[in-house]
């Protein structure tokens, strides 16, 4: 390839990293959620309505600072309330039979403290003319606001004790909620989505795999990166680094998810942006060159709590506990194999290029390692 061409490759390349340190400023913290929990009981055609909306995503929609001292006070909500009522009942519709149920007020506003903050807890009731075949649930909250907001829905139906978990986002506001029990297949494939859009998302999990992997096509002479001369010697590397990933992960998102093993939530997000940190530096210097693999399973253990968060919002089926659990862990994993499919040909391809050692690998590095930084900072210290 050309110079100029290597010249644009490389300009793109620092456009990209710089676009994610911007953007992952906001990214420090968990991803704006809502959660929704709908049940109906047996011979009723009323529904249940429980919808836990963060204070900071209110504020930003609402204005609810009244002093814009930055800090929300139970008056300044509290005073609010007849608006933030009309906001969430023209943001939730449901129906079934193919009629409309009539959403309602069902109780005062109430506040309840979360992993990322305090939320605001709305107590509804949808009255239905009668409930048959499915109640088709339809969610608009905070996508204007926020595109990649979603809604957590945890439904419940008559004669059933299992928690049905959906997600409504701005490209599926419309859900389809089953008064039946959910099939076990239908329960695997559900939460196997799940697990590969959340690794997708998880820009913290995607760089510190990324880290892991750069060097994955080089060699360590003489101080200095230098390119590998066999795919054999690099796809081997990237397999035992991939590998110890994933075992420590699932390990620790089984004994998180089964609530055999608890961790602060603060604590486990600090130290995944640290692990990303190290991650990056160590592609400066080399210094475990042949042991990132040990890298991997080490902070592995650490970023499958962080997984279980995420499990633990969706919510597990009673009935179908080990099924989600196996599903969620499989998404994550093909969601993981996709990145590595795309990687390492590109980088092995690229390995002699003067644009993937110093552009990608080093300035690349660098930038990571400030983005994370940044993250550590905010996540440490809770910093909004």
């Amino acid at each position: 390839m050309k110079p100029s061409v290597f010249r644009r490759l490389a300009q793109a390349a620092l456009a990209l990293c710089a676009a994610l340190l911007m953007n992952g400023l906001a990214w420090a913290h968990k991803p704006s959620d809502s959660y929704v929990t709908v049940s109906a009981k047996a011979g009723a055609t009323e529904l249940d309505i429980r919808w836990d909306i963060a204070l900071r995503d209110l504020d930003y929609v609402l204005d609810l600072d009244a002093d814009a001292d930055g800090q929300l006070t139970w008056g300044e909500v509290r005073k609010r309330e007849p608006e933030l009522q009309r906001y969430a009942l023209g943001r939730l519709q449901l129906q079934s039979a193919g009629q409309d149920c009539a959403l309602r007020s069902n109780g005062p506003l109430q506040l309840d403290q979360h992993s990322d903050g305090t939320y605001a807890v709305l107590k509804l009731a949808a009255s239905c003319e009668k409930l048959f075949g499915a109640v088709k649930l339809r969610y608009t909250a905070l996508f204007d606001a926020d595109p990649t907001h979603r809604g957590l829905i945890r439904w419940t139906p008559p004669n059933s004790d299992q928690t049905q978990a959906r997600v409504a986002s701005r490209e599926a506001p419309e859900l389809t909620l089953s008064l039946g029990e959910l099939s076990a297949a239908d329960t695997l494939v559900q939460y196997v989505g799940e697990g590969v859009w959340h690794i997708w998302i998880g820009l913290d999990h995607i760089l510190f795999l990324l880290c892991l992997l750069l060097p994955a096509v080089l060699v360590r002479a003489q101080g200095e990166w230098k390119p590998s001369e066999s795919l054999r010697a690099s796809v081997w590397a990237v397999l035992k680094v991939v590998s110890a990933f994933t075992l420590a992960h699932s390990i620790t998102l089984s004994l998180a998810a089964l609530e055999w093993v608890s961790l602060p939530g603060r604590w486990v997000e600090s130290t995944i942006a640290a692990s990303v940190v190290l991650a990056a530096l160590n592609n400066l210097r080399g210094t475990i060159e042949g042991r990132r693999w040990a890298m991997a399973f080490v902070f592995g253990l650490i970023h499958g709590f962080g997984f279980a968060a995420v499990l633990a919002d969706l919510g597990l089926p009673s009935n179908a506990l080990a099924l989600a659990l196996l599903g969620f862990n499989v998404g994550v994993e093909l969601g993981q194999l996709a990145i590595v499919l795309v990687f390492v040909p590109l980088a092995f391809g690229l390995r002699r290029t003067a644009f993937y050692r110093r552009w990608i690998m080093q300035a690349g590095s660098v930038l990571i390692a400030l983005l994370a930084l940044w993250w550590f900072v905010q996540r440490a210290f809770d910093i909004q």
